[in-house]
């Protein structure tokens, strides 16, 4: 081949097409080298998420550190939160977001898991479609809407039937009739919970329905050839090979809930205390927020108790990951054993 290339080299005076001069050429320092653009491209994009979320995280501690500073450890432990005489405190606000959050999960995902399941592996083709499609609409509804419909019909659903009735059987069970207390007004934080599980549980279905979706077919088949029923092969199947992402569809879950403001504020009663009745008034760290950041002085200690609060949301909200984390990697070793 050597030999054939210098002869048309002789011939025609120049180098044939592929010989080493082209390639000299393309390994020329004028080359574009699109390797290493992409790898700074993507470099550049992973640091500009971490930098993006220390910025936001400097933000809420740089603006709440006044009110970390006037009140100290108390301002976690207090439940006050009085403009007039400027004293403030999250413990109220803290344990309406825990507990609606809570609640929305614990209705949320056992009615995702089981949609995402039957959606993916029971439901005819078109059937599955029509319903999967309703599904991303209903992910698709602003969050003001709940709010509104929450009002109007889950309200008095609740005031009028759900109260009552549970009234009538709990109310003189020890322990348990402490979380029927209270007037029938609809709002609280059970209503505010049932909101949040009809927001959350698109999302998590929906994230469930593709893991689900993605699982190879020979495992499943396999477990049905050995004569497992459809029950086991979800049980040992199917939800082992998906654990990580169902956590994570958890937890994306809980971050949504944590942080909805709007149609929580509609239906909460916007009550600055805890009260441990599951139909008691209740505050969330978002609806608060909402509700008093526009009477909120530039520099006043209301608005630094407002940034406070938003540095301790995102704290839980790191918390809840961390949590799911470590809930994940004890599983993990819990089968490598």
């Amino acid at each position: 081949m050597n030999g054939i290339a210098r002869t048309v080299e002789a011939v025609s005076g120049e180098p044939p097409e592929g010989t080493g001069a082209q390639k000299a050429a393309l390994g020329s320092p004028s080359s574009f080298n699109g390797d290493k653009v992409f790898r700074w491209l993507v470099t550049a994009a992973g640091v500009g998420v971490l930098l993006l979320l220390g910025a936001i995280i400097l933000v809420m501690v740089s603006g709440g550190m006044k009110a970390f500073e006037t009140f100290g450890p108390a301002f976690f432990a207090s439940a006050v939160w009085n403009p007039v005489t400027q004293n403030f405190g999250a413990l109220a606000p803290v344990f309406g977001t825990v507990m609606t959050s809570l609640i929305g999960l614990v209705v949320a995902v056992p009615l995702a898991f089981g949609a995402a399941f039957w959606l993916t592996q029971m439901a005819p083709a078109r059937v599955s479609f029509i319903v999967g499609m309703a599904v991303q609409l209903l992910a698709a509804v602003p969050s003001i809407i709940f709010g509104m419909w929450g009002f109007f019909v889950i309200v008095p659903l609740m005031a009028r039937y759900v109260q009552p009735l549970l009234r009538s059987w709990f109310g003189h069970v020890p322990i348990i009739h402490a979380l029927v207390q209270g007037a029938p007004f609809g709002t609280g934080l059970m209503t505010g919970g049932l909101i949040l599980a009809v927001m959350v549980m698109p999302f998590v279905t929906a994230v469930m329905c593709d893991v689900f979706a993605s699982i190879p077919a020979v495992l499943k088949e396999s477990g049905f050839g050995l004569g497992a029923t459809r029950w086991e092969v979800m049980r040992n199947v199917i939800l082992p090979w998906s654990r990580s992402a169902v956590i994570g569809s958890v937890v994306l879950g809980m971050g949504r809930a944590m942080g909805e403001t709007m149609a929580v504020t509609f239906v909460i009663g916007n009550a600055n205390k805890i009260g441990w009745s599951l139909f008691a008034p209740g505050n969330t760290i978002a609806s608060l927020i909402a509700l008093e950041f526009p009477e909120s002085p530039s520099g006043s200690l209301k608005l630094s108790a407002l940034m406070a609060l938003g540095a301790i949301l995102m704290a839980l909200s790191f918390m809840a990951l961390a949590v799911s984390r470590v809930l994940l990697g004890m599983s993990t070793r819990r089968e490598g054993r």
